[in-house]
């Protein structure tokens, strides 16, 4: 096959490489933004609100054109379906269907950022906090559907935006604990959000 004809692969695999590690940037920046979480000085100083929602916004469209560049690619030919419906497609059906299942939460979610209105506040967080499940499932998909998974290029710079998040999503899930019965009311011992409040 020549390079031509792996165009849209490489492509897709480049978007989809990118969408990872903003997702974990954005992970990063949503959490430290989010009250009850270490750096207080840090959060004074960088306006990291905007920094979240720009990356969950490039991460957005990312997603979207690593599933929208497969469906031109001769080898893999996947179709509208084989991008769109989870466990379908020939290549890889489980890691593909758990990555397409991980591109509609994160997109979905993330875009009711601004549909909160409607939603509500209270509303809005608690689907927020679902937003880092679909982050791992989305790391999940890059480890079990990628082919270029024991490349350094690869495995580094989503090491590097990755491991900063699942410290802080364990920090915050973990970390911000009020001991039982400390502050007493029946929010005591409950983990708070797991992303940006």
């Amino acid at each position: 096959m020549s390079n031509g004809l792996h165009l849209f692969w490489i492509l897709s695999r480049g978007a989809g490489i990118a969408a990872i590690v903003l997702a974990g940037f954005s992970v990063s920046a949503g959490l430290l933004a989010g009250r009850n979480m270490p750096f207080a000085r840090l959060r004074k100083t960088l306006e990291l609100r905007p920094v979240h929602e720009a990356l969950s916004m490039a991460t957005i469209i990312l997603i979207a054109a690593h599933g929208l560049l497969l469906i031109g690619d001769p080898w893999l030919d996947p179709g509208l379906v084989g991008v769109s419906v989870p466990f379908v497609m020939d290549y890889q059906p489980f890691w593909t269907g758990v990555g397409i299942i991980a591109g509609y939460g994160m997109i979905l979610l993330g875009l009711s950022y601004y549909v909160r209105k409607w939603i509500g506040p209270s509303g809005w967080r608690v689907a927020h906090r679902f937003i880092a499940l679909f982050w791992l499932l989305g790391l999940a998909h890059t480890f079990g559907a990628g082919t270029d998974i024991g490349e350094v290029w690869l495995w580094l710079p989503v090491a590097l935006s990755s491991l900063p998040a699942l410290a802080l999503l364990v920090y915050r899930m973990v970390g911000t604990r009020k001991p039982r019965g400390a502050g007493g009311g029946p929010a005591s011992g409950r983990t708070v959000a797991v992303a940006q409040d």
